[in-house]
């Protein structure tokens, strides 16, 4: 019984000791985003979504065989739903990339490469915790093919070539002044900026 009234006095304390390390992190970091994370801080939180990730889903294997067609499908979808963050490149080089704590990963490198099939389609469809990563899956729907095919291309990212990169930019979605620069050259197409008015130059991404 003494032991393990020992254990458990031992167990509490390591935890109090745990709460006021965070706490004292915090006060000294503050909860600003502008700082990198700490590599131990990076290390423990992938760690952590390993384990967090059921061991079933880890293991799955992709239903959806690569092809030329799956890459560009899932380059449009890429272009369009995830490069404001991740970049067309997935390297995270963007203005919404650089500000999420943690920073959009650069998905080339191994931290991202080196995840099984399944742990990246589990991320895709059920987002991350306390990161910019947001669960894109309808629970209500099964199979996953959007995202399937979104692991393919993951896995095709350090072979991206520079034309596949320029055809994705017209999938691109865009700004509040793109629109309406857009919507500017519109009206002078259609005659209502008047005979004497000059053509705004285009927008080219």
């Amino acid at each position: 019984m003494k032991t393990l009234l020992r254990i458990v006095i031992g167990l509490l304390a390591a935890l109090g000791a745990m709460a006021l390390a965070a706490a004292g992190w915090l006060a000294a970091s503050g909860v600003s985003a502008r700082p990198e994370p700490s590599a131990f801080e990076a290390r423990t939180a992938r760690a952590a979504r390993h384990l967090l990730i059921p061991r079933a889903s880890r293991a799955a294997a992709n239903p959806v065989p690569a092809s030329p067609e799956v890459l560009a499908r899932a380059r449009a979808h890429f272009a369009d739903h995830c490069a404001s963050c991740h970049g067309n490149d997935g390297r995270g080089d963007t203005g919404l990339g650089r500000g999420l704590y943690p920073r959009a990963p650069d998905m080339t490198l191994p931290a991202t490469q080196e995840l099984s099939d399944g742990e990246l389609f589990w991320i895709i469809e059920n987002g991350v915790r306390l990161t910019g990563m947001p669960a894109w899956g309808d629970p209500g729907a099964e199979g996953g093919e959007e995202s399937w095919e979104l692991v393919q291309f993951i896995r095709h990212l350090p072979e991206l070539t520079a034309d596949e990169i320029s055809e994705m930019e017209r999938h691109n979605r865009v700004s509040r002044a793109e629109l309406e620069e857009e919507e500017e050259i519109g009206r002078f197409l259609a005659g209502e900026e008047g005979k004497e008015a000059e053509a705004p130059e285009p927008h080219r991404h």
